[in-house]
């Protein structure tokens, strides 16, 4: 049906016949209403019947219309004229890609600026949920102005025509049947259309890789002399090598072709979004690789002829120029601006632990996998696919990258090792034990820095393995208790390091060296810091990310940090992991997710059944019960990230405030009696113990004036001592006891080089569960109190913290993802253990507020557990990766 000039469909008013197809006719019209040219699609007669309603395909192409990009024809409106079906969209000026090729090569540069125009635009379409299933040189249009617009989109889904209604050229025929199941144009089809399959975006990306072909080579990538014949070839043949007949088209560009066309859809960029970064990488100068030619001796011979007039030429040209230079204005210099992406999050949980390759080219993150197993996954930015790395269950902390970017190293809290892993293929090998490892880094020479533990300094190892020696010392004077995730420089010689101290405030980033155990202090931070090119250091304060430059030469910070506000960073104050990382080529790679400390605290049986939910997701850092189990002290942070202790009453499920100042309260527990509560607290610029009763009335006791780290650790039955576990520089963490009577005066429980805490009285207070990583591994132990009689280890391959049941014949701790049991003995001066056993998987533990608190409690008769069950984020953030990201920093 062709409508002549005059002719009105409602509003718009036909002017005259652009052009037909397949797709229908295409006309000039005006909008009456609004005064403005538009286009109007015409489709085919029949249409509207062979759907499955006319409604159907208003809400189609209405969804089609809600796309708005600039790579997209924008579409008005949708109606019928007389039983037909027409689409009113934007008036184009300029040519189809058909047009524009016209059976000739494009040149590489402007065929990938072409390409990226067509790849924003399927983005956009695909993130909405619209597929094209019919793209080609045909529906791409190039107007004047040399904008890309793609044409149809969502309308090859919306028509069925008859296969009589084709193409004089076979290989740009429509095939459909009559139950709709294949449609495309047959020469930029995907393999699964043709099977007539289900289809998703992946099969734009191979027409997308077909459409590029043709661009950069003139011919088409299948072309049989039938429709079978072509459709054979797609199914079957790979298209001729671009470098075969044009060394203008790089490898890597031709790479990227081939990438989309994969048989396979699992093998192809699985999203648009990642082949326009794909293409992006490429738009510099590796989109094409023209080789140099040699001068002739001809060629010689002309040059040396001419140079006397070329040099008196540049001479006169310079004394123009030196006339000339006060009017010239000098070029504008092209502007280099940061690109922004996103990799989708996982399918569960967030992300735990987040590296980018120095290469920039890889990322590896930690994140549940099916079964919700903590592992390492790997994606490389020119690819949509993301893999687990074999062998990287329950990832512990950062993980950190050789030089050459080949190798990845992390510590899996599994055995408590230190590993590392060929990321192209290849089993985990242990490097050094690291019972609580806190990061590492890598440099050309082979030399590792790594944190091996929670407390203490930073060691080197050589990557290979071997023997452990410090490299930094913990400054007594500053109270520091802990050196952790380093950073080499560029020199391989120095490093950045993130130093710890009793408390919450004074952190700082110093400056270490291979050759000296003595460091610099630099600033204070809420994070470890990573240098990045051109010249800045990296790191948290406040959850904010600062950029702050650096000076190589003289090894120092210059003027005053800048904040990078769009960079939300999940940041977890307990351990001061910020989840962001940076490439030496300057990709910043970052995780937003807020929610990875929240979780639910839930009753469970003795078989893992839940029995009921205490209280909803909150970020708690430690769970209490009373003797009585009627009550709970909880160890809870609000927004400010200040710690503040609370009760829940169990009975009646209140819960009310318990301490109110203004710096951090934490590690609660209770007197026998209930009467009273005792905590940790930091609010005098030390870690020191208090008391107060827990009905919430009354003063609070502080128990010991010291400037010694103190945490509480258990209350004995017979309310004479506490024992809490002491942090210095000089020994790490130590049980110390203090007596509730006389003079109060503390005395050492166990005094190692190690690392004791989580001290819990047996019912007849003749014994102290406690764990200790004198092996490497924390492990739970029992020994006599007061020393004497003996010690055993109650754990084997990990565990704590250690939980007595009330009648003091089992003894409950957590050893990797499971509860474990074991029947004990304490008549008398004897200790006996049966062989632990485990009772149920318990992947809420540790809390995730870390803090090294109790990830469970048990009730007196030991037949329920509270538990904090870790919550996933109701809406998954994605991972952003920042190209060039430093461009935008002084704008």
């Amino acid at each position: 049906m062709t409508l002549s000039a005059g002719t009105k469909l409602g509003r718009y008013e036909i002017r005259s016949m652009i052009g037909e197809g397949g797709m229908g006719e295409v006309y000039r019209a005006r909008d009456l209403e609004i005064s403005r040219n538009v286009a109007i699609k015409v489709l085919p007669p029949g249409v509207g019947a062979e759907l499955d309603s006319l409604q159907r395909f208003r809400q189609e192409a209405c969804a089609a219309g809600a796309l708005s990009h600039p790579n997209i024809l924008s579409i008005y409106d949708v109606g019928t004229h007389d039983g037909t079906a027409y689409v009113v969209s934007e008036l184009l000026e300029g040519e189809t890609l058909r047009q524009r090729i016209a059976g000739t090569a494009l040149g590489p540069r402007r065929a990938v600026d072409y390409a990226v125009q067509i790849a924003q635009g399927l983005a956009a379409a695909h993130e909405k949920g619209i597929i094209h299933r019919d793209l080609k040189p045909d529906n791409i249009f190039i107007t004047n102005d040399g904008r890309v617009k793609i044409l149809d989109f969502g309308l090859a889904k919306l028509t069925q025509l008859d296969a009589e209604r084709a193409q004089a050229d076979l290989t740009t025929r429509r095939v459909d049947t009559v139950s709709g199941v294949v449609i495309g144009t047959v020469g930029y089809m995907s393999p699964e259309q043709v099977k007539g399959r289900r289809v998703d975006q992946r099969s734009d990306i191979f027409s997308f890789g077909a459409i590029l072909y043709e661009m950069l080579s003139g011919r088409r990538a299948f072309h049989g002399e039938s429709s079978a014949e072509t459709m054979s070839a797609i199914l079957k043949e790979d298209p001729p090598d671009l470098s075969d007949t044009s060394k203008a088209v790089s490898p890597a560009l031709e790479r990227l072709i081939n990438h989309c066309l994969e048989k396979n859809p699992e093998a192809r960029f699985h999203s648009a979004r990642d082949l326009v970064f794909a293409l992006e990488g490429l738009s510099g100068s590796t989109v094409t690789s023209q080789p140099v030619t040699a001068l002739g001796e001809s060629a010689v011979t002309k040059w040396r002829d001419r140079m006397p007039w070329i040099v008196a030429g540049l001479f006169a040209l310079l004394a123009a120029f030196a006339f000339l230079f006060p009017y010239i204005r000098p070029a504008q210099k092209e502007e280099i601006h940061a690109v922004r992406l996103t990799i989708p999050p996982p399918a569960k949980g967030v992300v735990s632990t987040l590296s980018v390759s120095p290469d920039g080219r890889r990322v590896v993150y930690g994140a549940p996998n099916a079964d919700g197993k903590q592992v390492l996954w790997l994606r490389s930015l020119d690819s949509a696919t993301v893999q687990p790395l074999p062998g990287t269950d329950n990832p512990y902390f950062t993980t950190f990258w050789s030089p050459d970017s080949r190798n990845l190293a992390f510590v899996s809290s599994t055995d408590n090792k230190l590993k590392r892993i060929d990321v192209t293929g290849g089993a985990p090998q242990n490097i050094a034990n690291a019972p609580n490892g806190r990061g590492g880094t890598w440099n050309r020479d082979g030399v590792i820095v790594f944190a091996p533990a929670s407390e203490g300094a930073l060691v080197r190892v050589s990557a290979a393995g071997g023997a452990v020696t410090e490299v930094t010392a913990l400054d007594q004077s500053r109270n520091e208790i802990s050196h952790r995730f380093p950073w080499f420089l560029p020199d391989g010689r120095h490093f950045l390091f993130f130093a710890r101290g009793a408390t919450y405030e004074g952190n700082s980033i110093r400056l270490g060296s291979l050759d000296s155990k003595e460091s610099k202090h630099l600033i204070e931070a809420d994070s470890g810091a990573v240098y990045s090119p051109p010249g800045y250091l990296l790191y948290v304060r406040e959850g904010t990310l600062m950029a702050h430059a650096f000076d190589l030469d003289r090894l120092e910070l210059k003027g005053e940090p800048i904040a990078i506000s769009d960079a939300a960073i999940g940041f977890d104050l307990s351990s001061n992991l910020a989840r962001f990382s940076v490439s030496e080529t300057g990709v910043l790679v970052y995780y937003g997710g807020t929610d990875f400390n929240k979780a639910d605290l839930v009753w469970v049986d003795r078989q893992g059944k839940q029995l009921g939910t205490v209280a909803k997701a909150a970020d708690y850092g430690y769970i209490r019960l009373s003797r009585d189990d009627k009550r709970l002290a909880i160890a809870l942070r609000d927004p400010s990230t200040r710690w503040d202790l609370w009760i829940h009453d169990l009975s009646h499920e209140g819960q009310t405030r318990f301490t109110f100042d203004s710096g951090n309260e934490i590690f609660p527990i209770w007197s026998p009696d209930g009467g009273r509560i005792a905590f940790s607290s930091n609010r005098d610029g030390h870690v020191n113990m208090y008391q107060k009763p827990s009905n919430g009335s009354g003063n609070e006791e502080q128990l010991l004036v010291s400037n010694d780290a103190e945490f509480c650790n258990d209350w004995s039955t017979d309310g004479q001592f506490i024992a809490f576990h002491k942090l210095t520089p000089q020994t790490r963490s130590d049980i110390w006891i203090v007596p509730m009577s006389g003079d109060r005066k503390p005395f050492a429980y166990l005094e190692t080089p190690f690392g004791e805490r989580e001290a819990r009285f047996s019912p007849n207070g003749l014994w102290i569960a406690y764990v200790s990583d004198e092996t490497g591994p924390r492990e739970v132990y029992v020994q006599s109190f007061p020393i004497g009689r003996g010690k055993w280890q109650v754990s084997r391959g990990g565990g704590g913290p250690p939980k007595w049941r009330g009648d003091g014949k089992e003894i409950f701790f957590v050893s990797g993802d499971k509860l474990m049991s074991v029947e004990v003995k304490t008549e008398g001066d004897t200790f006996e253990m049966g062989t632990p056993q485990p009772l149920f998987e318990i992947r809420g533990a540790p809390l995730p507020g870390g803090l090294g608190g109790s990830a469970f409690d048990a009730t007196a008769d030991g037949q329920k557990f509270l538990i904090g069950m870790p919550v996933q984020e109701a809406t998954f953030v994605p991972i952003t990766v920042v190209l060039n990201w430093a461009a935008d920093l002084k704008r």
